[in-house]
């Protein structure tokens, strides 16, 4: 096991005063970065980094054993069909972990359901800690019921979080016990181009999925009209990464240097998984924070999104098909002070409402767990960082 962040106990103003000791962990989470960093999985590592700096928790890294990913992918494929709905609850060549002691919280996050199995490799988590909360990120509701001899693993919890708003109502039905719904987010002070706006020297950036209508006028523009646009150039979602924080680094370093940062709903190319459900990922909560100007497509059919991105010109819409992107971004660019209000307004809303700190306190909230006083500081410095944005011209 490795500790990360523990809270330290303050001297005492008195003499003698004895040396500080540092404070057993109050939450044990566990994490899979040390043997899966897909492109993918950065964002929810990232959250975790945030938590493990503001809180007093044990960052449990589980490690892989040989023929792992051989055993998993077997393990996967046979619990489609597994009536005895035991199968979701085995160690899928996982390093067993034991627990040495107790926790007031157990706190398993899951990118997607085969993420339940990784837990398996901690053997006595029910009896070492208080009260335990999952949160599953992303779920469609069109592939619930491929999934029901998986989403049952979840009953184990005390408390259960999906990051799919329109998702919650069916796997509280398929599970038997109420669900709860907490937003993506980004770490808000990483991405934020204050207090000190670095040149943005890139015209449009484009990452992950995009709309090959609006991709292809870029590119025309690109070649054109001399633009930076920077987009991938391959399918990398899937691919591992060096390090998740030098990704998360690297993102945040060129989104903060982009004026046009490219938006769209969840998985807009794949109607077979998301069977017409609206959902909106983290990239708009990226690009705002990055203080980029979004263009893109809105998420209003998502039942969350004007309540969380309902600022004025949060989101500068373009025809999917790419019609209009050239003469909007025309628009955008004779109009220089519009976009340096854009982009701070961006910024200041990511910064007050969208950093991951507030997504974990509203998850301690609900599991009636205390906010720690990192978590307050945190929300200070978010808070702080916003006066002086609003303060710029």
């Amino acid at each position: 096991m490795a500790t990360a962040v523990g809270r330290k106990l303050s001297d005492s103003q008195e003499a003698p005063a004895p040396p500080a000791v540092e404070a057993l962990p109050r939450i044990c989470m566990p994490t899979w970065r040390n043997f899966t960093r897909k492109a993918f999985q950065c964002g929810l590592y990232e959250a975790q980094d945030v938590l493990a700096a503001a809180d007093s928790v044990e960052l449990l890294p589980v490690e892989a054993r040989k023929h792992q990913e051989s055993i998993e992918k077997l393990q996967r494929w046979l619990l489609y069909y597994d009536f005895t709905r035991h199968l979701v609850y085995q160690n899928p060549g996982l390093q067993k972990v034991r627990l040495t002691r107790d926790y007031d919280i157990f706190l398993a996050v899951c990118q997607s359901h085969p993420d339940f199995l990784y837990v398996n490799a901690i053997e006595n988590w029910k009896d070492r800690c208080r009260v335990s909360l999952c949160w599953l990120d992303e779920i469609w509701v069109g592939r619930i019921p491929l999934y029901k001899y998986w989403l049952h693993a979840l009953r184990q919890y005390d408390y259960v979080f999906v990051g799919s708003r329109g998702s919650v109502d069916a796997v509280s039905q398929a599970i038997g016990k109420q669900v709860y719904f907490i937003d993506n987010a980004v770490d808000a002070l990483l991405f934020s181009p204050y207090p000190d706006p670095p040149r943005r020297v890139i015209d449009v950036y484009s990452i992950g999925r995009r709309s090959p209508g609006i991709h292809d006028s870029l590119l025309n523009m690109a070649q054109d009209d001399n633009i930076f646009y920077s987009y991938d150039t391959a399918r990398g979602a899937d691919n591992n990464t060096h390090d998740h924080r030098q990704h998360r680094f690297h993102f945040a370093n060129m989104a903060k240097r982009s004026r046009y940062f490219l938006v769209a709903p969840g998985k807009l190319d794949d109607y077979s998984e998301t069977r017409g459900q609206v959902e909106y990922g983290p990239r708009y909560y990226e690009g705002a924070a990055a203080g980029a100007v979004l263009l893109g497509q809105k998420a209003e059919r998502a039942l969350h999104y004007n309540q969380m991105m309902g600022w004025q010109d949060s989101v500068i819409e373009i025809k999917p098909d790419g019609s209009d992107v050239a003469s909007t971004i025309a628009q955008l660019n004779a109009d220089p002070h519009r976009l340096s209000r854009i982009s701070r307004r961006n910024a200041v809303q990511a910064l007050l409402r969208h950093d991951w700190i507030y997504r974990w306190k509203e998850m301690f909230q609900i599991a009636g767990i205390e906010v720690s006083p990192g978590m307050r500081e945190r929300e200070r410095q978010l808070k702080a960082l916003a006066a002086l944005a609003e303060e710029q011209t």
